[in-house]
């Protein structure tokens, strides 16, 4: 089984969509969710990841997405009345993020309480690599074609 297949077959046991455009691979895997009246809130991990072949090396960076949309009541500080949307970005941190991470992310002043073990999934696709063959280089920018 090659490297990709190997990737996919982690991602389909969380389950998340794993993409892949001009040679980027994109994971996507819905942490938390919450729905509120007329709104809808979600917190997204997103994994990106380039295989190299002539260097043998897959480069990877992960961040977390919250985005929400909906009608608001006018309740929510962050929120004026009618319409509204609203999306934020949550990277890393300055290098993997380690262990088991329960946070509670607030948008509109909701919570989200979430259990997802990031380095367990990022160990599995490091030791997938190496059993293919290949380097695992960890970045915290964004990756580069």
């Amino acid at each position: 089984m090659g490297l990709v297949e190997e990737i996919k077959r982690i991602a389909d046991g969380l389950p998340a969509k794993l993409n892949e455009s001009k040679g980027m691979f994109i994971l996507e895997y819905v942490v938390a969710e919450r729905k509120a009246f007329l709104s809808k809130k979600k917190l997204v991990y997103r994994a990106k990841f380039i295989i190299d072949e002539d260097k043998k090396e897959l480069r990877f960076s992960e961040m977390l997405k919250e985005t929400g949309f909906g009608l608001s009541s006018g309740v929510d500080s962050d929120m004026s009345p009618g319409v509204g949307f609203k999306k934020d970005t949550y990277k890393t941190g300055t290098g993997p993020r380690e262990g088991i991470i329960e946070e509670q992310s607030n948008l509109f002043g909701k919570e989200y309480n979430y259990k997802f073990d990031f380095s367990k999934f990022r160990d599995s696709i490091k030791s997938a690599s190496a059993d293919a063959g290949y380097e695992f280089k960890y970045q915290i920018t964004a990756l580069d074609l």
